[in-house]
């Protein structure tokens, strides 16, 4: 069987980040700079090494900042032209290659990741896509949508990236039964559901912010109403779609970074410091002087 190639990627950026506050009150928490890169950077520079070449935003009230980031600025670009600072006008000029188109569309109203992704109906159509939530930061020699991509096209039906979390946790996401595995990282998934309590969890295998989606599910989350939270879920799109075709389970290679706790953002910031590569050392540096303080 031959399956579509998978080129267009939805960035649901409506949320408010509240647990950024104040930072957030007037700027997109997907804005948040790791290092010298916001969030949303890295989201769209893993999605165009996957193979997209359409980003779909699905934005809300002061998102603003998310179109200018991607925009060009003429003036900006004049200025570092004259004053001779290459490097910065390439670095400007790479944010978006020439190839790729961005599309923003507004969520009339905060209803979930869900009804969200269901906004993005009208660009993507019946065709495969993904999904990439810019607050789940993941670190991977190759990219994580790339491998999902990849296992998509190896086994088609959607397929879900997935991680062990403690136990405690897995009312935080939305959580996975395998029925059976079909390869070392890759399992076809027989149940999931959306922020179990931790006794009522029937595995530890969560949802994190990575989907290669199937365009018919579409048709699920225009039916499903409300969930949990009194959201229009994803996740219960998603079981609705497994009623029909396969979806699968991905272990992915890499390290998951939550940004949008202010921890895993502590976090993040600090190890892609020490990878930086003009400030990597320096910083390391810093940081061995600091240590024996903190003890």
């Amino acid at each position: 069987m031959t399956y579509k190639a998978v080129k267009t990627v939805v960035f649901p950026v409506a949320g408010r980040g509240t647990r950024f506050l104040p930072v957030t009150k007037a700027s997109p928490k997907e804005m948040l700079p790791v290092v010298d890169k916001p969030l949303i950077q890295y989201a769209v520079d893993e999605a165009l090494s996957a193979g997209a070449d359409t980003l779909v935003f699905i934005t809300g009230s002061s998102k603003r900042a998310i179109e200018d980031h991607f925009d060009s600025n003429a003036e900006l670009e004049a200025v570092l032209q004259a004053q001779g600072k290459q490097d910065l006008l390439d670095t400007l000029r790479g944010i978006l290659p020439s190839w790729a188109s961005c599309v923003y569309i507004r969520q009339s109203a905060p209803l979930g990741l869900g009804h969200a992704v269901l906004c993005a109906r009208p660009v993507v159509g019946d065709a495969p896509f993904m999904v990439h939530l810019a607050d789940d930061l993941i670190d991977a020699t190759v990219p994580c949508l790339k491998q999902m991509v990849d296992v998509f096209a190896t086994y088609g039906g959607s397929v879900l990236g997935v991680h062990n979390v403690p136990k405690q946790d897995t009312d935080k996401y939305g959580i996975v039964t395998l029925e059976r595995k079909i390869a070392p990282r890759v399992g076809k998934i027989s149940h999931i559901v959306e922020k179990p309590r931790p006794e009522n969890a029937a595995t530890t295998l969560a949802v994190v912010g990575r989907y290669v989606l199937s365009g018919s599910i579409f048709d699920d989350l225009a039916k499903i109403g409300q969930g949990a939270g009194g959201e229009i879920q994803l996740t219960d799109g998603i079981a609705q779609l497994m009623q029909r075709e396969p979806v699968y389970a991905f272990e992915f290679e890499g390290k998951r970074y939550d940004c949008g706790s202010k921890l895993g953002y502590l976090q993040a910031t600090v190890e892609y410091g020490l990878k930086h590569p003009s400030l990597g050392s320096e910083f390391a540096d810093y940081l061995r002087a600091l240590v024996p303080k903190l003890s």
